[in-house]
C-alpha cells in the first residue's frame, strides 16, 4: 500500500492551532472602556509585547506602560515599552524590569486603570527574589526545577513563594487602581494561580505546599529560600485580601480553543478529529506511550475510534533529565511514540510547543512517519538510546524532521497531533 505523505498535514494543524492564539485575534473582544484616571499597561509572557502591539491597535485614548518578553519575541510599539528578559532561567534584564513594573503600578487611585497583559514564560521574565534572596538564587531555584521533573503546578507553587511579584503580589501593588487582567492560558487546567505564576491572581497555597514539593522532589534550596519559607514570610496574597477586590480576569485563549481550530483543519482535509484531553500532564515519555497504545488500538482494531482520524492532545508533560542530550517535552513525548509504535503503518504525528520553543533551543518540535526508525538506524542511530539520553532534537534533527516556527508570539502550552489512516 503506498503511504501518503502526512508531514504537510502536520504542520498545517500546527500552524492553526498557533494561528488560532494570536493575540491581534483574540484580545481586541475583551478591552475595557477607557478610565478617567490613567491607563497603565503592564505584562509578562512571551505573548505580552504581541499582546501590547493588539491593545495599542485597537485603543484610541491616552496609554503608557511596560512588558517583558522572551529574547527575539520583541513586537514593535510606540506607547508601551517592550523589554526582553531570559527564559526559562531568569536574569538580570528580568529583575530590572520586574522592579520597573512595580514602581510604575506605585501611587495609582481608584480612578486610574491597569491593564496585565500575561502569558506563559512570565514566571522567568517576571523575577523578583523575595526577602533576602538574590537573582542567583532563584535561577539554582528555576533551574532544578526544571530538571526535577514535576509539574508546572508544583513548579509555580514554588515559584511564587519565593517571590515579591508573583502570587498575587503584583494585583496588591496596583491596588487602589481598577485592575484588568488579560490572560493566555500555557497551562493545563487554565487556573491563572499558575499563568506565569499568577502575579495577579490570589493563591490559595502555601509556603508548607511549597516546602513539601522541595521536599518531594530532593531539590537543594539556598539557605535564604528555606529560611524565606519555613518562617512563613514568603507567604502569598490569599483569596479575600481587601486589595483584590476591584480586579477582573479573563483567559483570552487557551490550550482547548487551539485544539478545536485543529480540528476545523482535519474535517476539511477529510479526517474525523478527536480531542483526548487539553490538559494532559505527566511524564512525556509516558504519555507517548499511552499515545502510541490508543493509536496502535486505532489502527489495527477500529477502537474507541474508526480510521481515518487525527487523535489531538494538549498539556504540559515533564521530563524527568537524566541524559546529557539536547531535547524538550514535546520532541521527548515524540521519541517514546515512535519507540512505542515500532514503525506501525499509517500512523504519522506531529508534537510541539506552540510557542516555538521546546526546551531550551528554537526549535518547536519534530513530525514521526512511519519509517521514522527504519530512517534513524539507516543512520546508525539507536532510537531507545536516544530517548535514554533525552536526545529528541539531536535525535529528529539528524532526520530532517525537526518543526522550526522562530518565535510563533503566542503560547498555549504543547500540541501533539496523531493522523492514523485507514488500512
Amino acid at each position: 500500500m503506498t503511504q501518503i505523505d502526512r508531514r504537510p498535514l502536520l504542520r498545517a494543524l500546527f500552524d492553526a492551532a498557533v494561528a488560532s492564539a494570536q493575540p491581534a485575534l483574540c484580545l481586541p473582544p475583551h478591552l475595557p472602556s477607557a478610565p478617567k484616571g490613567r491607563t497603565i499597561v503592564i505584562g509578562a509572557g512571551k505573548a505580552s509585547a504581541a499582546m501590547a502591539r493588539a491593545l495599542e491597535d485597537h485603543w484610541s485614548g491616552p496609554l503608557e506602560g511596560l512588558v517583558v518578553t522572551r529574547y527575539g519575541y520583541e513586537v514593535a510599539c510606540q506607547r508601551i515599552e517592550i523589554v526582553q528578559a531570559a527564559h526559562p532561567v531568569p536574569d538580570a534584564a528580568g529583575l530590572r524590569a520586574a522592579q520597573r513594573i512595580l514602581k510604575l503600578v506605585s501611587g495609582l487611585t481608584r480612578d486610574d486603570l491597569v491593564i496585565a497583559l500575561i502569558s506563559g514564560g512570565g514566571s522567568s521574565l517576571l523575577v523578583a527574589p523575595g526577602a533576602g534572596l538574590t537573582l542567583a538564587d532563584k535561577q539554582a531555584v528555576n533551574a532544578a526545577l526544571l530538571k526535577c521533573g514535576a509539574s508546572i503546578s508544583e513548579m509555580n507553587c514554588v515559584r511564587r513563594h519565593l517571590s515579591d511579584i508573583k502570587g498575587g503580589r503584583l494585583a496588591a501593588a496596583c491596588y487602589p487602581a481598577r485592575l484588568l487582567t488579560l490572560l493566555i492560558s500555557d497551562v493545563p487546567g487554565d487556573k491563572p494561580t499558575d499563568i506565569a505564576s499568577g502575579p495577579t491572581a490570589a493563591d490559595p497555597s502555601s509556603c508548607a505546599d511549597a516546602l513539601a514539593i522541595i521536599e518531594r522532589y530532593g531539590i537543594e534550596l539556598p539557605d535564604a529560600a528555606r529560611t524565606l519559607l519555613t518562617s512563613g514570610q514568603g507567604e502569598s496574597i490569599k483569596p479575600g485580601d481587601p486589595r483584590l477586590t476591584d480586579i477582573q480576569t479573563r483567559i483570552i485563549t487557551a490550550p482547548q480553543m487551539a485544539l478545536q481550530a485543529a480540528a476545523d483543519v482535519a474535517r476539511a482535509a477529510g479526517l474525523t478529529p478527536y480531542i483526548l484531553s487539553d490538559s494532559m500532564e505527566g511524564e512525556a515519555r509516558d504519555i507517548g506511550k499511552a499515545h502510541a497504545a490508543i493509536a496502535r488500538q486505532v489502527a489495527t482494531l477500529g477502537q474507541p475510534f474508526q480510521a481515518p482520524c487525527v487523535l489531538l492532545s494538549g498539556g504540559e508533560t515533564t521530563v524527568t533529565i537524566r541524559g546529557q542530550g539536547r531535547g524538550g517535552r514535546n520532541v521527548e513525548f515524540l521519541l517514546s511514540l515512535a519507540v512505542a509504535l515500532d514503525g506501525l503503518a499509517g500512523v504519522h504525528a506531529i508534537a510541539g510547543d506552540t510557542d516555538g520553543v521546546d526546551g531550551m533551543e528554537e526549535i518547536a518540535g519534530a513530525c514521526l512517519t512511519p519509517d521514522t526508525l527504519a530512517r534513524a538506524w539507516a543512520l546508525g542511530m539507536n532510537p531507545r538510546s536516544s530517548l535514554d539520553n533525552n536526545d529528541g532534537h539531536g535525535f529528529f534533527q539528524a532526520l530532517g524532521d525537526s518543526v522550526v516556527t522562530g518565535p510563533t508570539l503566542t503560547n498555549v502550552n504543547d500540541f501533539r497531533a496523531i493522523v492514523i489512516e485507514a488500512v
